[in-house]
């Protein structure tokens, strides 16, 4: 079923992204009514960004990861056709060089990046890689995802643009922080 799912996510996903208004999840430790590109220690998958999905449960586990508070923002979006967008369909060998590139701080151009996400049970199965201690051939037959992942980072403030805040809830909130 979850394989199903997965399918129907991309198809989904992969029709609709352009033109047509989503509701994607970001989850934190606080609303985020404004969201910014934030320049971290790490870069991501797909570099520094704004990260958000279209799956509700994915931005609550992002949430989860926080100690004292737990939320997740929704957002409306409306892709422009005018952004230069770059779609993952799936895991493959330009997505896993795309993320390696990204991963050792390489930047590219484009506004919006649109595919699955390393979850943290093949994070260092990318990590091996990046290293030069399994084969590319090796990471394929390591990896295994247990359910759907998807993420849209955002990498500009033209495509910050395309999302407008609608509202937010909360897994797990400490007023004493």
């Amino acid at each position: 079923r979850r394989v199903l799912f997965r399918s129907n996510l991309r198809r989904i996903v992969m029709r609709n992204l352009i033109n047509n208004t989503l509701t994607v999840y970001h989850g934190g430790n606080e609303i985020v009514t404004n969201p910014e590109i934030r320049i971290g220690r790490y870069t991501k998958d797909f570099f520094w960004g704004f990260y958000c999905t279209l799956l509700s449960e994915q931005a609550e586990r992002w949430a989860l990861r926080n100690t004292l508070n737990s939320v997740v923002s929704v957002y409306s979006c409306t892709i422009s056709d005018k952004l230069n967008v770059k779609q993952f369909e799936k895991m493959s060998d330009e997505w896993l060089d795309f993320v390696v590139m990204c991963r050792n701080g390489g930047s590219h151009g484009y506004d919006l990046v649109e595919g699955p996400m390393v979850e943290d049970t093949i994070y260092k199965y990318v990590q091996d890689f990046l290293e030069g201690r399994i084969s590319r051939n090796a990471f394929w037959k390591l990896v295994k995802i247990r359910y759907p992942t998807h993420q849209i980072s955002v990498h500009t403030a033209r495509a910050l643009a395309c999302l407008t805040y609608e509202r937010s809830y909360s897994l797990r909130w400490n007023q004493n922080k």
